[in-house]
Parts: C-alpha cells; sequence; structure tokens
C-alpha cells in the first residue's frame, strides 16, 4: 500500500485518537488501551513500510502521549504523588528523551570550549570566573587547601544560599525557553563555559585531582540537575518553533506543561547538591579517597538512573500492561 493511501485509509482514526487522548474524552482505560493497541499496528506498519515518514513521528507522539493516559486511567488507586515521581515524570523523560541528548550535546560542547579556551589564552578563566575567586583560589592552593573557599560561611547558610542560587539558575534556563530555545542555549553555554575553565584551571595549577575528589561531590547532581532543565528549556522552545499539528498555543500549552514537570523533578536534586556543598565538601580533605568517590559515584548513579535508564524501565512496563489489557 502507498503510504498517501496507507495515511488516507487512517487519517480520520488518528485524528479521533488524538483528539480523544488531548481532551480526555475516553470513558476508561480498557476503550483508551484498545485504542492504543490499533495506534501501535499502524506504527510498525509505517516504520516496516515507510522508514523514513514523518507519519512515524506523529504516530510515535500519540503514542508516548497515550501511555501517560493510561497509566494515569488504571483502575488501581495509587498516591498523586507517589505516581508523579514513579510514572508520570519517567514516562514524560522517555518521550522527550532527545531534548535530554540534546542538551547533553550543547553543554559538553561548552565545556570543551571553555577548557580548550583557558588552555590557549591565560587570562580567559580570570574573564570568567572574575579576579577575585582566581587569586582567593590560587592562595588556597599555594596553602594546600585548593577547594577551601567551600569552607567559607556557615553550613545552614552556604546551603540555602547555594540551594536557592541554583533553583533561580534552573527555572531561568527553563523559562528563558520561550526565546525559541537560545535563551536556555545561553545558559548552558555559560554554565558549560564556567565549568570547562573551572576545571581546566585547577588541572593548570597540578590539583584536578584534589578538586574533583571535592567539587564532584554536589557538583555530579547540581550539574546533571542543570542539563535536565535546559532540556525542558528546549522542550518548551520546539513547541513554540514546532507545533506539527496543533495550534500553536495548544502545542505551547502542552510544552509548557511537560517542561514544567521535568523542572519541578530536578528540585530534589538541586536540594541534595546544595546540602552536600553546605555540609560534606567542606569536609573533602581530610576524607579518604574512597568515601569522596564514593559519595560522587552515589550522587552521580542516582540521577543518572532517574532520567537516563528509569524512564526506559517504565515505558518497556507500561507497554507491558497495555498489551495486557
Amino acid at each position: 500500500m502507498r503510504e498517501v493511501a496507507f495515511i488516507k485509509q487512517n487519517k480520520e482514526k488518528w485524528l479521533n485518537f488524538e483528539k480523544t487522548i488531548y481532551n480526555n474524552q475516553f470513558k476508561n482505560p480498557d476503550t483508551l488501551s484498545s485504542l492504543y493497541i490499533q495506534l501501535m499496528n499502524d506504527l510498525a506498519y509505517a516504520q516496516t513500510y515507510y522508514p523514513k515518514s514523518k507519519t512515524i513521528s506523529y504516530l510515535n507522539q500519540l503514542a508516548s502521549a497515550a501511555f501517560q493516559r493510561i497509566y494515569r486511567t488504571k483502575r488501581e488507586k495509587t498516591n498523586r504523588f507517589i505516581s508523579f515521581w514513579k510514572t508520570e515524570v519517567p514516562l514524560i523523560v522517555y518521550q522527550f528523551r532527545r531534548y535530554v541528548l540534546y542538551a547533553f550535546l550543547i553543554f559538553g560542547t561548552f565545556v570543551t570550549i571553555g577548557a580548550v579556551s583557558a588552555a590557549y589564552d591565560d587570562s580567559f578563566v580570570r574573564l570568567i570566573l572574575g579576579d577575585g575567586y582566581v587569586n582567593t583560589t590560587l592562595e588556597n592552593i599555594e596553602k594546600g587547601d585548593p577547594v577551601a573557599i567551600y569552607k567559607s560561611g556557615g553550613n545552614f547558610g552556604m546551603f540555602i544560599g547555594i540551594t536557592l542560587n541554583n533553583l533561580y539558575v534552573g527555572i531561568k534556563s527553563f523559562l528563558f525557553g520561550v526565546f525559541g530555545g537560545i535563551g536556555t542555549g545561553y545558559v548552558l553555554m555559560i554554565n558549560g563555559i564556567m565549568l570547562g575553565s573551572f576545571q581546566y584551571f585547577f588541572h593548570e595549577q597540578g590539583v584536578l585531582w584534589e578538586s574533583v575528589r571535592g567539587i564532584w561531590i554536589h557538583g555530579a547532581m547540581e550539574i546533571f540537575a542543570i542539563v535536565i532543565e535546559g532540556a525542558a528549556g528546549l522542550l518548551l522552545g520546539a513547541s513554540i518553533l514546532f507545533p506539527k499539528t496543533y495550534s500553536r498555543m495548544a502545542s505551547f500549552k502542552m510544552g509548557l506543561k511537560n517542561g514544567i514537570k521535568i523542572l519541578i523533578s530536578t528540585f530534589p536534586f538541586t536540594f541534595a547538591a546544595g546540602f552536600l556543598e553546605g555540609f560534606v565538601t567542606r569536609y573533602s580533605d581530610s576524607m579518604p579517597n574512597w568515601l569522596s568517590v564514593g559519595i560522587i559515584l552515589i550522587t552521580l548513579s542516582a540521577i543518572s538512573y532517574y532520567y537516563l535508564i528509569y524512564p526506559f524501565i517504565v515505558n518497556k512496563k507500561l507497554r507491558a500492561h497495555v498489551a495486557t489489557v
């Protein structure tokens, strides 16, 4: 069957399904699951016979949206708060996983630019980090404590200050997505260049390992969360630029709603990073290597699992559930 005939044959069904999904017009989850199975059959057919068609992208989007609706209308009773973290956010992350990839690529690119720029221009680090920070850190390195700056101030005060600042950066990164994602890209650029030049500075001073085992105690979750918040901002920007079959306003509302949920999901990690920076990082120089490295690996593994692995597990389980309905 030619693709034009395939689309013509199923167009009305898909549009009705789309209306059912986004306007919550279904009466029970069994009906929705039945429609979903039909949609998956159409998607499989399109993937087989029209592998380069935009129809696949459209059907994938509908299928992903159906995943979330099916879960919400399951007859089993679940706590709304728990289901948000356990299922809803992972499914949204899975649906828009390409924006997570884009955010990591953008951020990684600017981290590299920051490091290379610092390597070829001695004044670059001072331009990015400021003379005050660089001079203080150089003094601390001479005293044998490269991360002494994290010992300034009280534990609780630093925890609150750092956490509020990181929340501000994350929210700004998301909201700046309204400028077609360019604003979010700018925030990722600034933070990426800062991180790259920052780490190269310690490398140049011969204390890279000391900085890593200290700073990344809180930095693993802090930096990862910023990238995920950037992904939410890119999603918001894409919803404005590429509305697809929806009106631009309807697409924006969906992008805003899903982006906010991704943003909120990063807050616990941001609070955890702030706590570690305020109460743990300052003692990194007196910790044995196994402890500091262990904390870094645990925190990095936790946030990586939630955003990079767990969404695929939830998606697989939901597919299995739908198949048995």
